[in-house]
């Protein structure tokens, strides 16, 4: 009876990972040739310079001034509001046109790239001074903090010596001719913003900046990002990587035998090889400095990569392992959450209790059908008896709740394996009280009820909340975070 149990759920879980592939391959089909078909409907009309137009460079403005520098940081507190919310000083004035920042999750996309389909459901259209760079689509999060540094700056990707040996990829990547933002600087900051894995990886970028990792620009700091605002943010990993393939035992490593991961190294690695031009206009995954294009690698340097003796999947250097709750644990032990910046989290569910049993998907129809069975799965996971917990005190209900790929508990704020400042805002989006302004170094969040793509690629799915999120998101950059008139 037990060794038929054990075949019967083998043939579930292989129907499921084979079920998922020929999903996310249809969904990714699907957008691409949707790309490519309103491209060739709009080539006819438009002129060259419209097909080829490039990133507007968006110099510094001179009347700016870091008022950062010259304010005290006193917050003044009021008793009907907590310790939490008050007056937060002069930290934003003079800043009130610093550039918004998008930085997309995993699989996701920027600027010129999958044609006229954005990321960002067009919100990055509604001013000149918001950036949606087009980073690694797969590859790790330090990989793309390095790539959105120079995209900002400006030269040749450096991922430094260091990395590049560990790694066994080259040491320099893409070249960016012109710096989108060429003047920035602690007196010139930024706000970032980050959808799923992109809001890890702003942390993990402005912490970069703290450390002065990058070689040639010894004058970074953490005050050249203003806030940080995550959507549906993976800040403390999330159960999915583990029913996807990455063994719980180390928290990087993939399973061996058929599962999702397995699947996916074959066609990232397949994908890069061939190096097709027009493909890899419409999307990039993001592993050019490993190499691994048939006119560098050769038949050879296939059959190594695909064997896994070569290549970003050898040590972990893609972005799945880095979205696990080990890998989150590592990570958030160095990451810091700094006094001079202002935080945001908007958190996504789209579980509920069942007559006060079971966690499960609130809806079938409300929820993408990439995320149902996802969000199914993340529910009802279990982490396995017998192994190390990845941090103390680890509970598998706190991770019940989810979006279709990342809990619900890892999106709120920093909290494993210890919390970083908080403050529930609760579910309002029509911002703050009159007068009042939020305080620095505070991770303020707000849970929502959807699903993880909800707030991305297609805004007819949100419908009303998708705009009066992002109009929150711009507001509080813009506005919010500046000197309450008449503190009292």
């Amino acid at each position: 009876m037990g060794m038929m149990c054990r075949m019967f759920w083998d043939m579930v879980s292989y129907g499921d990972v084979i079920f998922s592939c020929f999903v996310h391959t249809f969904y990714g089909c699907h957008m691409m040739l949707t790309a490519i078909w309103m491209d060739l409907m709009s080539s006819s009309a438009s002129g060259p310079e419209d097909r080829f137009r490039a990133s507007p460079v968006i110099e510094a403005d001179e009347s700016e001034t870091d008022n950062r520098e010259r304010s005290n940081g006193v917050v003044v507190t009021t008793e009907s509001d907590g310790h939490n919310l008050g007056y937060a000083g002069s930290f934003m004035a003079g800043h009130e046109k610093a550039p918004i920042v998008l930085v997309h999750g995993c699989f996701g996309f920027g600027e010129y790239k999958m044609g006229k389909i954005s990321y960002w459901g067009g919100v990055e259209k509604n001013d000149e001074r918001i950036f949606a760079p087009d980073l690694g689509a797969v590859c790790s999060m330090h990989d793309r903090a390095f790539e959105l540094f120079y995209y900002l700056k400006g030269g040749t990707v450096d991922y430094g010596v260091e990395r590049s040996e560990k790694y066994g990829h080259s040491r320099f990547g893409h070249t960016y001719h012109q710096g989108r933002y060429p003047g920035w600087s602690s007196k010139h900051p930024i706000h970032l913003v980050g959808h799923s894995t992109g809001a890890q990886v702003c942390r993990l970028f402005q912490n970069m900046l703290a450390d002065k990792v990058f070689p040639g620009h010894e004058d970074t700091s953490a005050d050249w990002v203003l806030s940080i605002t995550s959507i549906s943010g993976a800040l403390n990993g999330t159960t999915r990587v583990y029913t996807d393939g990455i063994r719980p035992e180390d928290g990087w490593s993939i399973k061996r035998g058929f599962c999702a991961l397995q699947a996916l190294r074959v066609v990232v690695i397949l994908y890069e090889w061939l190096d097709i031009p027009f493909l890899k206009k419409y999307y990039d995954l993001g592993f050019d400095h490993y190499n691994l294009q048939w006119r560098k690698a050769g038949i050879s340097g296939l059959v190594k990569a695909l064997f896994n003796r070569s290549g970003p999947f050898v040590r972990g250097n893609y972005v799945v392992p880095d979205l696990s709750v080990h890998s989150a644990v590592e990570m958030n032990k160095k990451l810091r959450t700094f006094d001079k910046t202002f935080y945001f989290s908007y958190a996504t569910k789209g579980t509920k209790k069942w007559f006060s049993l079971w966690t499960l998907p609130g809806t079938v129809f409300g929820t993408h059908y990439l995320l149902f069975i996802r969000s199914l799965q993340i529910a009802l996971w279990r982490y396995p008896k017998g192994l190390p917990l990845p941090y103390e005190g680890f509970s598998d209900d706190e991770w019940e709740d989810n979006d279709g790929a990342v809990n619900t508990k890892s999106q709120l704020y920093p909290c494993v394996p210890c919390e970083h400042p908080s403050y529930d805002l609760g579910t309002d989006l029509s911002g703050l009280k009159e007068g009042q302004v939020l305080q620095p170094g505070i991770w303020y969040y707000t849970t929502l009820v959807g699903d993880h793509i909800i707030f991305a690629i297609t805004r007819r799915r949100a419908g009303v909340t998708f705009d009066l999120l992002y109009d929150s998101v711009f507001q509080r950059c813009r506005k919010q975070l500046r000197l309450s008139p008449n503190p009292s």
